[in-house]
């Protein structure tokens, strides 16, 4: 491949090539992966949501305000201070021991500088606010940000070494070490710094567990020139990170400085339940693939076979989902919902149809990032925080439904050209791309008319609860007969790797 860019080796150490890994193994680490990371998640989540509503009965409304302004900066701010280093290790699977332990000592480098200059500004934020708490919050979870420079390390190297069942562990007891501790200090009235030491907490564990379960020596950067490739990717990253945050959020800072709070409140929540379930799935799969595509980055036809795999996988599962959401909207608001939230239906319809195309396009960035392409893919999400926003400001003109309109409109012209790059390194075309998607595709369409024929036919008469109920179980049948009748064998064979690899 060409405009890959090169990586420079100090002529004082060795970077021995990491093993290769054979088919078989790869595809257990990615199905093993995935179950680890997502049982670990929702069973921590589970918890998490009870812990939340135990503490919130505790804690006032203005306990979490003070939070809500902190965290306003600070998860900025995070998004930054990893600099991208996970994607530079995954990238750069050659660099040697020493070269590791020096991006280890940027890393700490970057998380005192960051800690330092939050701490500095904290009194300007509060001021901001008018609330001279904020600057204790802020200066108190500046402590993380030394933390997870300790933890990124030893969490890249644990993500390229495949070992997603220790990352799971390092996760789940750091979600429960924050739960136990904002439970215990909000009994004991400690207010909104409950949730304060709760997070240094859960930081901390995080970094101790990482640290003993892949310890790695650190090194001051020196040399600089020797890591300078590897620093590059993560720059890109990390822009590219800012140029995603820009325009995943414009809509919202659109809807409401155009539109009003009223509106804003209907698209945000529109918003939440539309892209809420495709996300978690797909993002749950994204958290995985980075170590298996970065394995075989210079192994193309095994690439193609991992990226469409995971791609069919997302579009058996999300597809349907978010087009039946989009289908019952009108049903679904109003009955789980209540009459209050109706102007929630048209965002909610439009942007469940969004939420299928974002849920299948997660893992091409991975593909441009780990195969040399990282400026590429940052280039791309500017030129979409570039436009994107622009394109919300028109849409206002015809409401919320306007603004969702244009993700569904906009956002595949923006992200065509990845695409198009994406197929390029793959080498494949794109009819090979929508072959992989036409089991998803025809069954959901098939499923769309069905579930439509359905609502026509249904007497308005009837109670909407039991109308909702029909249509959802319509879906689910219809669609779970087409995969099983014209698409048995592609079903089959995804079922029989995920069992045979799933333990």
């Amino acid at each position: 491949m060409t405009n890959r860019a090169e990586l420079t080796i100090a002529d004082d150490t060795v970077a021995l090539p990491p093993p290769k890994l054979d088919s078989q193994h790869l595809d257990r680490s990615l199905v093993s992966g995935i179950a680890w990371t997502g049982g670990t998640k929702w069973a921590t989540q589970i918890l998490s949501w009870a812990a939340t509503l135990i503490v919130a009965r505790i804690l006032s409304p203005a306990d979490y305000g003070l939070m809500g302004m902190a965290m306003v900066y600070l998860g900025l701010v995070t998004m930054i201070s990893e600099f991208g280093l996970t994607a530079s290790i995954l990238r750069h699977r050659q660099l040697s021991e020493e070269q590791i332990a020096r991006i280890g000592g940027f890393s700490v480098v970057m998380g005192l500088m960051i800690a330092g200059i939050s701490v500095a500004i904290s009194p300007l934020i509060a001021r901001f606010y008018g609330e001279p708490p904020v600057a204790k919050i802020i200066a108190l979870l500046s402590i993380n940000f030394i933390f997870g420079s300790l933890g990124v390390l030893p969490r890249a190297l644990l993500a390229r070494d495949l070992a997603y069942p220790r990352l799971a562990l390092i996760d789940g007891m750091t979600n429960l070490a924050q739960m136990v501790t904002m439970l215990v200090l909000a009994v004991l009235g400690f207010r909104y710094m409950a949730l304060v030491f709760g997070s240094i907490v859960a930081s901390g564990c995080g970094a101790l567990l990482a640290l003993r379960l892949r310890s790695h020596r650190l090194a001051w950067p020196s040399s600089f020139a020797t890591i300078a490739s590897a620093l590059h990717v993560g720059w890109h990253s990390v822009v590219g990170r800012i140029a995603w945050y820009t325009y995943n959020t414009a809509d919202f800072a659109v809807v409401g400085r155009v539109l009003g709070k009223q509106s804003l409140g209907a698209y945000t929540l529109g918003w939440e339940i539309a892209t809420l379930p495709v996300e978690r799935i797909s993002s749950l799969v994204s958290s995985v693939t980075p170590g298996v595509f970065s394995a075989v980055q210079n192994d193309i036809p095994a690439l193609r076979r991992y990226f469409l795999g995971v791609v069919e996988g997302l579009a058996f599962i999300t597809l349907p989902a978010a087009a039946g959401l989009a289908l019952i909207a009108g049903e679904f608001v109003p009955v789980v919902l209540g009459a209050q939230w109706l102007g929630a239906i048209v965002p909610l319809r439009l942007l469940a149809v969004y939420g299928g195309i974002r849920s299948i396009d997660t893992v091409t960035p991975q593909v441009l990032m780990y195969t040399g392409y990282s400026r590429q893919s940052m280039w791309y999400s500017v030129i979409a925080a570039c436009v994107m926003p622009a394109l919300f400001v028109l849409g206002t003109r015809w409401g919320v439904g306007g603004v969702a309109t244009m993700w569904i409109i906009a956002y595949p012209v923006v992200v065509a050209p990845q695409y198009r790059l994406a197929f390029r390194v793959l080498q494949m075309s794109p009819r090979g791309y929508l072959a992989t998607l036409w089991p998803a595709l025809s069954s959901t369409a098939i499923m769309a008319m069905a579930v439509g024929a359905v609502m026509v036919a249904l007497p308005r008469t009837m109670a909407p609860v039991a109308r909702l109920a029909i249509e959802v179980l319509t879906g689910v049948l219809v669609y779970g007969g087409m995969i099983a009748w014209r698409h048995r064998a592609r079903a089959r064979a995804f079922v029989s790797i995920v069992r045979e690899h799933a333990l």
